[in-house]
């Protein structure tokens, strides 16, 4: 008997799932049974059916028309800092979009960058041009995709203080660009996710600068996360949003929360506004861990805390 898999809306043989994808050399590298953990910061979750890590645009939308063209559910993520996979894994395909679509051009005070160049690797770009205000991403761990998506900052920066252009595929695969005023930035959000966009590229404009104030201001913000985060433990990053007139962590830490386990994942000690995988988690101790938190901060202060990372894959 053929072993099928259900992928997205449909029931396949495996036979079928590599014609359809493994016999495509235009779409990339694919990888069947893939084990999520590989690829995300967290190092948590369970096997994607199908990845597909397209090395450019064209690959990428090869690779999109095939999941549509057979009626096969896809999704998009990038660096993978900011998601929480189910143990069970994901059903149907993921398409990675990685450093291997990541080339980054400067031109005078312009660097434009596909979507899979990593915001450390772009601002060290900026910082070799001596281009200053990217110095706020200099530490954070995620694409420039995923950085659009969801308007990253910090340190009194954000994504949209620098974006002149983005280049999208829209949901009926045609390419679309946006301004900075089009891309309907805000708190942690922007069109992408709301409208099933992809970001392909970005432009940004910088200023000219002076290379050791740059290098300075990079290594000072190091410095600050590297003393008040736990970044050698996996995370996803701040595992919370900030509840508009509060701090995250704080509510955590002033509920008794700091260093609370629920199996293998802990609230950092270090910084209360982070869950990390101390003990090889799993997305359930984690999933749990969260519900724990954000129910005792309410009773405690009538906060709802807000996840900022996703949680995707199997129930």
């Amino acid at each position: 008997m053929k072993e099928k898999i259900k992928v997205g809306v449909v029931l396949l043989d495996k036979k079928d799932i590599k014609r359809i994808f493994s016999d495509n050399k235009n779409i990339g590298k694919v990888l069947l049974d893939e084990p999520m953990k590989n690829h995300t910061s967290f190092k948590i979750g369970g096997p994607a059916d199908i990845m597909i890590i397209p090395g450019n645009e064209k690959e990428l939308i090869e690779g999109i028309k095939i999941c549509k063209d057979n009626n096969i559910n896809y999704y998009i993520m990038g660096n993978g800092s900011n998601l929480l996979v189910s143990d069970k894994g994901i059903e149907g395909v993921v398409i990675k979009i990685s450093e291997e679509f990541g080339d980054i051009v400067v031109n005078d005070t312009t660097i434009k960058a596909e979507s899979g160049a990593l915001l450390t690797v772009v601002s060290k770009k900026a910082l070799k041009n001596s281009l200053t205000g990217l110095e706020f991403a200099s530490g954070i761990p995620g694409s420039i995709g995923g950085a659009i998506t969801m308007n990253a900052g910090a340190y009194g920066g954000e994504m949209k203080d620098i974006v002149t252009k983005v280049r999208c595929l829209n949901g009926d695969g045609n390419i679309v660009e946006y301004s900075n005023e089009e891309m309907k930035f805000r708190y942690r959000k922007s069109r992408v996710e709301e409208e099933g966009l992809i970001v392909l590229s970005v432009e940004m404009e910088l200023e000219k600068g002076d290379y050791k104030t740059i290098e300075e201001r990079m290594r000072e913000l190091t410095e600050k996360r590297t003393s008040k985060q736990p970044l050698h433990l996996p995370s996803a990053g701040s595992t919370f949003k900030r509840p508009e007139g509060y701090f995250a962590g704080k509510l955590i830490d002033d509920s008794g929360l700091r260093g609370i386990r629920h199996g293998g994942a802990q609230v950092s000690e270090k910084h209360c506004g982070f869950i990390v995988n101390i003990d090889n988690a799993t997305s359930e101790d984690v999933r749990t861990l969260i519900r724990t938190v954000q129910k005792i901060v309410k009773d405690n202060y009538g906060v709802e805390l807000e996840t900022e990372l996703k949680i995707i894959g199997r129930e």
